[in-house]
């Protein structure tokens, strides 16, 4: 990554410490120092959290492949084989770290998610864990019609996709209440699109580059944003400050419509700006999961990213982020 990932500022030892607090001698960072944290779905976004953990926790990662685990191992993780899709090969977790990262998709098909629930099956066999922090998306919500909302907004998902998301979502805020009695608290991130140059399929150069279309201004839609590293940073601090059941919005503070978006990467690259179509024409011209992303408008409040979390942004903006 071009951009190293900041820590987060404590209240308490156990909270992250900044990385310009932490010095490895004092006494009362000894404890910290051997937490363990387990990343479910450690792709791109895990691994930045994983970087920003590493210096003061052990980092563990379910992986299914052999091969990926000469990946995590490179990175310095401890990598856990399993598969959320059989459930037998998860009894290794039971116990196995007091915070869990949980940003494995459901499966490609389906209402539900049977992936999360084989996941919390697991977990709750044996200890108790301390937090768990699930990465949603903000598509649970469905259009909004461009009206700006916080976290009380009813979920009204109108895409298979986003229906399995908000059963993940129950799940787990289920699960947080069955074990609030052991001091468990279960926190949901809701993100939008996540971007970073650096980040394979997150880099929005490359939809610009293919000329993929947007809508014209009469019919373009508000979109969210969040730099992969700022999302990093947010799974942090959920996992030490997220409160019990509760939702928060992982989004920066962008208030661009999509066309607007993309004519930004393009002028800052200089690069062609992308061709605009009417609603109509673009609904005739892209793929049904095309148009799904171009029918959705919403602006996210994220007071509680800030105010609960205390996550500060290192990209405000989408402008600071798309500088490199």
């Amino acid at each position: 990554m071009g951009t190293a990932l900041g820590a987060v500022r404590i209240v308490n030892p156990e909270i992250v410490p900044q990385a310009a607090m932490f010095n490895p001698a004092p006494a009362r960072y000894r404890q910290f120092r051997q937490s363990r944290v387990l990343i479910v779905g450690c792709g791109d976004v895990g691994l930045r959290a994983a970087k920003a953990l590493l210096p003061r926790c052990r980092v563990l990662a379910l992986t299914t492949s052999a091969e990926r685990a000469k990946v995590l191992r490179a990175h310095g993780l401890r990598p856990v084989l399993g598969n959320l899709d059989e459930p037998a090969t998860l009894a290794r977790l039971a116990g196995l770290a007091p915070r869990v990262l949980h940003l494995a998709p459901p499966p490609g098909s389906g209402h539900q998610d049977p992936r999360t629930a084989h996941l919390l099956e697991a977990l709750s066999r044996r200890g108790a864990v301390r937090a768990l922090v699930y990465g949603s998306t903000s598509g649970v919500y469905g259009n909004a019609g461009g009206a700006r909302f916080d976290e009380t907004r009813p979920v009204a998902p109108v895409s298979d996709r986003a229906r399995r998301r908000v059963h993940a979502e129950a799940l787990v805020r289920w699960w947080g209440r069955r074990h609030a009695a052991v001091g468990t608290h279960a926190c949901v991130l809701r993100i939008p699109g996540i971007y970073a140059l650096d980040r394979e399929g997150g880099d929005p150069r490359e939809r610009v580059r293919k000329g993929t279309p947007v809508l014209a201004a009469q019919d373009d839609i508000y979109t969210n944003h969040i730099h992969a590293d700022d999302l990093a940073r947010a799974c942090v601090a959920a996992l030490w400050r997220g409160k019990p059941q509760r939702i928060v919005h992982a989004s920066d503070d962008t208030e661009l419509k999509m066309g607007d978006y993309f004519d930004l990467v393009a002028d800052l690259w200089s690069l062609p700006r992308p061709p605009r179509l009417d609603a109509k024409q673009a609904r005739a011209t892209l793929s049904p999961v095309q148009w799904s992303f171009l029918s959705e408008s919403r602006r996210l409040d994220n007071r509680r990213l800030k105010q609960e979390l205390r996550a500060s942004l290192r990209y405000p903006t989408v402008r600071e982020g798309l500088r490199g």
